[in-house]
């Protein structure tokens, strides 16, 4: 049975069209949580459970802390359908999908930033734009060599004026890298400072919290994996 602060923000959850708010229900956990680390869900025309990313698809939503094991746990227990109040069916591959689905949203903003003229590609013109440029991440192949890697990442934190600040990307293949660039064989990147690098960066924080739960994941590219999650739709 929910307890009336449970009753309220079941309330207050019901539809994404009813203003912003700063916090949500999450059906999985019943914990009220900030809904920068939550996602949207919502049932679609065929009754399947459809992750809105960018929380802007109408009708009732739910809300899942952004984790894979707690949405793995709402798919088993059928929370969907009880909070959407629907028949709806939830997909065991519902994690992989929602993986695919933030990792493609990460991948998209950094294309825009390319084309925004915010991303250096290549090794050498990346060692070069170290120390004098005003870079906010190094992007690189998580399948790269370990010796260039090593060297890259040493003058980045040498010549950090805040560290803290300074990311270093390896969350994407070498592959992904090249359909998101539209270059072969990109290895090594790094962003320069701007809104389209920013989204980029928000967007993959979050897709490393979602993975977050697994620490032998391959996939994993954060240093910081603790940092406080963005919003996933900006």
């Amino acid at each position: 049975m929910q307890t009336r602060a449970e009753d309220a923000a079941t309330h207050r959850s019901i539809s994404a069209n009813e203003g912003p708010l700063t916090e949500r229900l999450c059906i999985a956990t019943r914990k009220v949580r900030p809904v920068g680390e939550l996602i949207r869900f919502v049932a679609g025309p065929d009754g399947a459970v459809v992750p809105d990313i960018k929380r802007r698809l109408p009708g009732r939503g739910v809300w899942v802390t952004a984790r894979r094991r707690v949405v793995e746990e709402a798919v088993r227990r059928r929370a969907f359908g009880r909070g959407l109040k629907a028949d709806v069916q939830a997909s065991c591959d519902l994690p992989d999908t929602l993986d695919r689905l933030l990792e493609l949203s990460a991948l998209n903003a950094l294309s825009m930033a390319h084309k925004a003229g915010l991303v250096i590609l290549g090794f050498a013109r990346v060692e070069a734009a170290v120390p004098v440029a005003p870079l906010v991440a190094l992007v690189r192949a998580r399948d790269a060599g370990a010796e260039s890697c090593r060297r890259l990442a040493a003058a980045f934190k040498h010549h950090a004026d805040r560290v803290a600040e300074r990311k270093i990307v390896e969350a994407f293949t070498s592959a992904q890298l090249d359909l998101a660039l539209g270059r072969i064989n990109v290895v090594h990147a790094a962003l320069l400072a701007g809104r389209a690098s920013e989204t980029f960066l928000a967007r993959w924080r979050f897709l490393e919290y979602f993975r977050a739960d697994d620490p032998g994941d391959r996939r994993l590219g954060s240093r910081q994996p603790d940092d406080i999650v963005p919003e996933p739709g900006s």
